[in-house]
């Protein structure tokens, strides 16, 4: 009793440090971002503003376009997230229906997919769309998004079909419904929750993607929001400290808000996923 009191104790402390260690950077941003000048520039910073303000938050939309960035940034991964969904379902449910070689094949691409890094497909992925004159444009960023986030959006939804009992599909087709009316009456409203929790992780990767944005976006007006965060940083590296802080916690909170919704089900996709029925 006393070792395995000893070992949850541990466990929750190990727990306790993780969490802590993951919250330092956003409230030290947030801290930041209510800070004036004076105290940025302190010697011994406080974690508390002393005397707390929102011009940082004024002088950030006074200086970069947010407000446009976010627009652009909201489109792609709205466009990203429909597009993947409509995707990875029908995929989803044959892979895990199906369970033939050419679905095994197409299981371990993707997972072997995760393992290629950005720098690795970007000069392919901008050949490409430079062949299709979609360098600089909204629509070839999105195609980019769909591509990269499908192979975990199908790891995701395989997890949630596999959780559906065929015995009910096996019903309805006994009582007369053919495979689209079971498809569309029996087995998409099961999957609703894992279609959304898809959907929102594909809009919370595209909506925090810089990499790509970086390199396929060329006029200010096409920018997302994670790269108009860099012109808070001049020339030189110095940063704009006070706006900067306030302009990324602003682009930090739908990330926040969307996966404080998403994580039960992201990981009940990953445990379904994981049983073998």
């Amino acid at each position: 009793m006393r070792t395995s009191t000893a070992g949850r104790v541990g466990q929750y402390a190990a727990l306790l440090a993780y969490l802590v260690f993951l919250a330092f950077p956003f409230l030290w941003l947030l801290s930041t971002a209510f800070k004036p000048p004076r105290e940025l520039g302190s010697l011994h910073p406080t974690w508390i503003p002393e005397d707390p303000t929102l011009d940082n938050f004024r002088q950030a939309f006074d200086e970069q376009p947010l407000l446009r960035a976010a627009g652009n940034s909201l489109l792609a991964a709205l466009g990203a997230a429909l597009v993947a969904v409509l995707i990875a379902t029908p995929l989803a449910y044959v892979m895990a229906r199906h369970r033939t070689p050419l679905a095994r094949v197409a299981t371990g691409w993707v997972v072997v997919s995760q393992a290629f890094p950005l720098v690795l497909v970007i000069i392919p992925l901008f050949l490409v769309l430079k062949n299709l004159q979609l360098i600089n444009s909204l629509l070839g960023l999105v195609l980019v998004y769909v591509v990269w986030a499908l192979p975990f959006a199908l790891w995701m939804l395989v997890g949630y079909v596999r959780a559906v009992p065929v015995e009910l599909e096996e019903a309805a087709a006994v009582d007369g419904a053919g495979k689209l009316r079971t498809l569309v009456s029996v087995t998409a409203p099961l999957l609703a929750p894992g279609i959304v929790a898809t959907a929102l992780f594909a809009f919370i990767t595209a909506w925090n993607e810089f990499f790509f944005a970086l390199v396929l976006l060329k006029t200010p007006e096409k920018q997302t929001l994670p790269v108009v965060l860099t012109h808070f940083i001049g020339a030189e590296g110095v940063a704009d400290l006070g706006p900067l802080a306030a302009a990324a916690f602003l682009a930090t909170l739908p990330s926040l808000v969307v996966f404080a919704i998403i994580q039960r089900r992201i990981t009940s996709g990953m445990l379904t996923g994981a049983v073998k029925s």
